[in-house]
């Protein structure tokens, strides 16, 4: 029960990473404030981690748009008075390289992947810093860290998480705030599974995914939750701005 009474913002939690993170949380203790677009999937959620015994809230909001984000954050201030972790998760896709990618894609993957993850962090920030204590996870991508072909708006997005996180740390370390950022591999999510779906050889497709890392396969949701309770752990309270990449071995090739 590492977490047990602590309040968890998670951000895109309706499904993949960001429900096995809630239920992960929810395990150990954890009040939960589940944000998200996906009003149903995400109250089945709060309904599973109130079903480990935990509390749970579901808040419907956009993170790119500072209205929304602010309501939520008032929401959770206003229930439980304190925030300790924000886990920010939610994100987008698209495929295109440099010359393929229309204005409008790289405009909305930038809206959802950086500047959401910078208004939850900066209406979050402000309970943080008066409790004295708080920890952030950006969930980034292994995208972040290597040139992954024709997805260059995604990579883009995820190295600045990256970032984030390092000016995050070296911003709040003397004001009692952590943050950290966990860099996952390719994942069995759902995004994942509908891109196979829609691939011309989803089974070719699948093994060329799985050997292009060391592991030969690909990480379950679980097990990027685990690495995100880890980085926001009392545990390790002397990481921050850590990278920690989760991938299979992809990015030590």
């Amino acid at each position: 029960m590492r977490f047990k009474g602590k309040v968890v913002l998670v951000t895109g939690s309706s499904r993949g990473i960001g429900r096995a993170t809630a239920l992960a949380f929810a395990r150990e203790g954890a009040r939960l404030a589940l944000l998200g677009v996906e009003p149903t999937e995400g109250e089945a959620v709060a309904q599973e981690c109130r079903e480990v015994g935990a509390e749970a809230l579901w808040l419907t909001a956009r993170v790119e748009l500072e209205p929304d984000v602010k309501e939520a954050i008032d929401r959770i201030a206003s229930r439980w008075g304190r925030l300790d972790v924000l886990v920010n998760n939610a994100g987008i896709y698209a495929k295109g390289d440099p010359v393929t990618t229309t204005l409008s894609d790289w405009e909305r993957i930038m809206a959802v992947n950086v500047t959401g993850a910078f208004l939850c962090a900066k209406y979050a920030l402000p309970i943080m810093i008066a409790q004295g204590s708080g920890c952030i996870v950006n969930v980034a991508s292994e995208a972040g860290l290597v040139g992954i072909p024709d997805q260059v708006a995604y990579n883009v997005s995820k190295g600045a998480l990256i970032a984030m996180t390092r000016s995050q740390a070296v911003d709040l370390a003397a004001r009692g705030v952590r943050a950290n950022c966990i860099c996952p591999g390719t994942t069995r999510t759902p995004l994942v599974e509908t891109a196979l779906a829609h691939s011309a050889d989803p089974q070719a497709t699948l093994r060329t995914l799985e050997g292009s890392r060391p592991q030969n396969r690909l990480g379950r949701p679980e097990e990027i939750a685990a690495a995100i309770m880890l980085l926001a752990s009392d545990e390790v309270a002397y990481a921050t701005g850590a990278v920690l990449s989760v991938d299979g071995g992809y990015t030590a090739q």
